[in-house]
């Protein structure tokens, strides 16, 4: 006959020591002091989410270097209207990613 799997809620539940794995990827980036590079891959993995698929579309480059955004956008007005709203872009990632991530954006 075939065995039948049968929950026990005993042995399901957390035991004292036992650190869910989300809190353990927290801590190794906590103890290597990979948080900054992380948040940073982070923001240019998503920057579609974080700034919308307009804007998304329209950049060729994102990366983050000494705290300082550079992106290159494809697109002339787009550019003008990004660089007269950079403390918004500031903001929008910075609260995102729950720290200071970001101090300056640089257009290139």
């Amino acid at each position: 006959m075939a065995q039948q799997y049968r929950f026990n809620k005993e042995q399901a539940s957390r035991r004292p020591g036992i650190t869910p794995l989300k809190d353990a990827i927290d801590q190794m980036l906590e103890k290597y002091r990979l948080r900054t590079r992380f948040d940073q891959s982070y923001v240019t993995a998503h920057w579609d989410k974080i700034m919308g698929s307009a804007i998304g579309s329209r950049t060729k480059t994102v990366y983050i270097k000494d705290r300082i955004l550079f992106l290159q956008i494809e697109s002339a007005p787009l550019r003008n209207e990004l660089v007269r709203a950079k403390s918004k872009i500031i903001e929008l990632i910075n609260r995102e990613m729950k720290s200071d991530l970001v101090e300056d954006v640089v257009f290139i």
